[in-house]
């Protein structure tokens, strides 16, 4: 049975309870994308820009919900988080429109332009080896010190966040759509929107994309149970989840139909797309999303109406000019 509160009418009520502290972000029709030749006739295309969130992502609005429904005492202690960068800044950002004191734990590699944005909304930052690393130093100190622990990908609440982006594009669409594509990592982002789009949508067709270097969900899926991969290899950092979770892999389990991996070159290439064709400085997560339907999933989807997640914008441009020059030599 699923969790009450990712009914749709509990989504919508999350959405108007987060609407003071989020954007509405815009949905467009990408004919330009449609007229290019690159796909195959009578695909149509609707891309959603939640890169112009506040923070630049999705995060803030699983963070903002779980914040909003926790246990009114056990938040005065504070928050805690772990993160690759943009789920951090989301908590920072949540947790400051809030008031509330966030301490994030956040690998040394991790960007340094995160970590600035982590600060500059007056978070704690405490450097770690690895996001694995950063998970278990967050839940041992949430235990420590009772604490909140707003988990990155995990938990009801962040299902439901994650949903309200569906709940808005409903509302925003002048059609149905037959297929959604959306980048994965932990899982999260998908299980609160797959969840929601095939309830109110029941035939929609709901796609991952991970990259082949970490390949956490696609591989559990495989396996049939949440797992923890050793060996995680990626440009994409916001998708180097190095584990799945019960809860959001059981909604990707039931409304997911496929998740597709994608390769470094391929994400860059997306990345040097998007900002050819519409001057967005994509990150390689956001990227992997029309990535995949320029590859992948250009036959399968042919002739229907797809949706693109557009999940996020926080890399540096050096980085980014980079990545997009690396995209050309390939």
């Amino acid at each position: 049975m699923l969790d009450p509160l990712l009914l749709p009418d509990a989504v919508h009520a999350a959405r108007e309870k987060l609407r003071p502290w989020i954007n509405s972000t815009p949905v467009h029709r990408w004919f330009t994308l449609e007229k290019s030749g690159l796909l195959p006739d009578d695909t149509h295309v609707w891309i959603k820009l939640e890169l112009f969130q506040f923070t630049n992502t999705f995060k803030p609005r699983g963070a903002l919900n779980v914040m909003l429904n926790a246990d009114a005492a056990q938040i005065k202690n504070g928050i805690v988080a772990a993160t690759g960068g943009n789920h951090g800044i989301a908590v920072a950002y949540a947790a400051n429109r809030l008031g509330h004191k966030a301490r994030i734990f956040m690998p040394h590699t991790a960007s340094p332009l995160r970590r600035q944005r982590c600060l500059d909304y007056g978070a704690e930052v405490i450097g770690c080896d690895s996001l694995g690393q950063a998970l278990d130093l967050a839940a041992e100190l949430q235990a420590k010190e009772n604490l909140v622990f707003v988990h990155p990908f995990e938990g009801p609440y962040t299902a439901q966040g994650t949903a309200t982006i569906a709940d808005e594009w409903k509302h925003q669409a002048k059609t149905e759509l037959d297929a959604v594509i959306i980048a994965v990592g932990g899982g999260g982002l998908i299980a609160g929107m797959g969840s929601y789009f095939k309830q109110v949508w029941p035939g929609i067709e709901v796609y991952g994309v991970e990259p082949t270097g970490a390949p956490t969900i696609h591989t559990a899926l495989q396996a049939g149970h949440p797992l923890r991969l050793e060996n995680i290899r990626t440009i994409a950092d916001s998708l180097s989840a190095p584990i799945a979770m019960p809860y959001s892999f059981a909604l990707i389990q039931k409304y997911v139909d496929d998740i597709v991996l994608l390769s470094d070159d391929d994400m860059r290439k997306g990345m040097h797309f998007l900002f050819n064709e519409m001057k967005l400085v994509a990150e390689p997560a956001c990227a992997a999303p029309v990535a995949a339907l320029l590859g992948p999933l250009r036959g399968r989807l042919a002739g229907k109406r797809v949706g693109i997640l557009a999940c996020g914008s926080n890399l540096d441009i050096a980085v980014f000019a980079k990545e997009v020059f690396q995209a050309q030599l390939s």
